[in-house]
């Protein structure tokens, strides 16, 4: 009687595993064949960025080694959720693929009824580069380091502010996380336009700015804007000199952007294993690291799993971020 119970669960056993077979058989042979046509990068922002000018970089240098073209599709609005809805949405065969940055996770955060879930609906491919944070104070405020920034804002609650590019976006985030690291009391101040925060900046009105480095780099080779301080945990090249937040007062806090390939959650495990080595591949390549180095971004080499943790970790972070300091887009 127990053998007779026996053998339809053998055979149930012995089904499930042809059919796992038969499936890894189906990924391989799709994977095989890929890429045979064009591949879409979507860029949830407008042309110039630092993803974009990234995702122009990798998809180029991708294109050349797998003999397809790449396109960088701009898909701005929405702070990058119309772009990535695009991407969250497609066809999972490998044809039409994210390049992300924290925005990604934040906006699934802060809006009430997002789009697309930031980690669910999206499958892992590679962390392509991280991008230093500076802390940039306007020339007119009387500081030279970030324990003097630290203290004067202590001094003075409430009456000092912090720009940046909009409420979510990763300016934001990493003042607020400035902020509460730093236990003090600063105004945030929203602004649409780059030009405008130099601007105000440089008028002093507005006080202090945590910049990807990019952004700040003519501003600071110019002297009308100061630098304090980077947010990696080492001194970057660009900034001979200048040191890090951790060791001008807040030991242990770090502020980088970062980069990353995504795809459609149901995208074959084939094809995202396929896609990792041809980008790591090509970032491992000394001209794609120096032309990434321009930008003034690190190429970084992780596995599918390592970045889906990255996003994991930073999910989480965030979460707390927001609800601590209360951030609503409302």
């Amino acid at each position: 009687m127990h053998i007779l119970n026996l053998i339809p669960r053998a055979g149930c056993v012995a089904s499930c595993l042809l059919g796992g077979v038969v499936v890894h058989a189906q990924e391989k042979s799709i994977a095989d064949n890929y890429p045979s046509r064009t591949i879409r990068f979507i860029v949830p922002y407008s042309p110039g960025g630092p993803t974009d000018v990234l995702a122009r970089v990798l998809a180029q240098k991708l294109g050349d080694a797998l003999g397809q073209q790449i396109i960088a599709d701009n898909r701005p609005g929405s702070s990058g959720t119309i772009g990535m809805d695009v991407a969250a949405k497609a066809v999972p065969d490998g044809y039409t693929l994210g390049v992300i940055g924290q925005p990604h996770l934040i906006n699934a955060i802060l809006l009430k009824d997002p789009p697309y879930r930031a980690l669910e609906d999206v499958v892992a491919i590679a962390q392509i580069a991280s991008l230093p944070n500076v802390l940039v104070v306007s020339p007119n405020l009387p500081v030279k380091t970030t324990a003097d920034l630290i203290a004067l804002a202590k001094s003075k609650p409430g009456e000092l502010n912090f720009g940046s590019a909009g409420i979510g976006a990763s300016s934001h985030i990493a003042g607020e996380a400035f902020k509460a690291a730093a236990g003090i009391n600063v105004t945030h101040v929203p602004f649409k336009l780059l030009s405008d925060v130099f601007t105000e900046m440089m008028a002093g009105r507005v006080h202090l700015y945590l910049f990807p480095l990019p952004a700040a780099m003519p501003m600071l080779k110019d002297n009308k804007l100061h630098v304090l301080a980077v947010g990696t945990p080492k001194s970057v090249p660009a900034l001979p000199g200048v040191p890090t937040i951790a060791e001008s007062g807040l030991p242990g806090f770090q502020t980088q952007s970062w980069f990353g390939v995504v795809g459609p959650s149901k995208l074959s495990r084939a094809i995202v294993a396929q896609l990792n080595k041809d980008v790591v591949d090509i970032l491992q390549q000394a001209d794609t690291r120096e032309r990434f180095l321009r930008q003034g971004a690190d190429a970084v080499i992780t596995t599918p799993e390592e970045f889906q943790k990255l996003m994991q970790s930073e999910y989480a972070k965030y979460q707390k971020l927001v609800k601590d300091a209360g951030i609503s887009t409302q």
